[in-house]
């Protein structure tokens, strides 16, 4: 059994959920969050026999994301990777709602750095922080009409992760963006070209094999840079 351990933020449902199950599968032990316990991620959970873990957490709420530092004190992090993203549609940004702008980028950018920074020092000194971002997030290939709000947001994360790894570059932390691809998921839609339980695989890959490498990069599944 491997000591590798694992805390992914974001667990619930798609992505999130095939990546906690394929870092069990491969022998790390992982703590997965979700909003509402049960469901399928707590039914992988018990498939698990202890290797898969469930914890309660609304990232969006700074007073749980506390609690759950507290929860989890003594821990030891080879990985802490938070996903996390909403979308409200396909809208021009001028008949955005205040309220929708503020939501989703309060949950799709503000919310995954303030969660970083909560839970960093559970992070080893070798250890890797990963954020799930997006291709939608590239300033430079943001050449398509749509989704104005949802690449504003991870363009946001982006930058904010940016800062991120400026801040704390003498960390010894792996720092990565992570684009998974189009994904057959409630969010990115059925119709997407791709499924999860093959594009989730390869990110572990990405993810095992930039352990240890410093400064922070924006990477695909295949572990090519995608440009900012």
């Amino acid at each position: 059994m491997s000591d590798r351990q694992a805390l992914i933020i974001g667990a619930s449902q798609g992505l999130g959920l095939i990546l906690a199950d394929e870092l069990a599968r491969r022998g790390w032990r992982v703590i997965a969050t979700t909003r509402r316990l049960g469901g399928e991620l707590q039914d992988r959970a018990d498939a698990w026999n202890g290797m898969l873990e469930v914890e309660s957490l609304e990232m969006t709420s700074a007073e749980q994301v506390t609690a759950l530092r507290d929860r989890l004190d003594g821990h030891r992090l080879d990985l802490l990777f938070v996903n996390a993203a909403i979308d409200r549609g396909d809208l021009p940004i001028n008949e955005v709602p205040t309220e929708m702008f503020t939501e989703v980028m309060v949950t799709n950018a503000l919310s995954p750095l303030r969660t970083l920074e909560a839970l960093r020092d559970l992070v080893a000194p070798a250890g890797t922080v990963a954020v799930m971002s997006s291709e939608q997030g590239s300033i430079s290939r943001n050449t398509e009409d749509g989704y104005e709000l949802y690449k504003a947001s991870k363009t946001a994360l982006n930058q904010l992760m940016r800062s991120y790894a400026t801040r704390h570059a003498d960390d010894g932390h792996t720092k990565l963006l992570i684009d998974p691809g189009h994904n057959q998921t409630r969010l990115g839609g059925f119709d997407a070209p791709l499924i999860p339980q093959e594009s989730i695989p390869a990110v572990v890959d990405v993810l095992e094999a930039q352990a240890g490498a410093p400064g922070l990069q924006f990477l695909d599944r295949h572990g090519e840079t995608v440009p900012w």
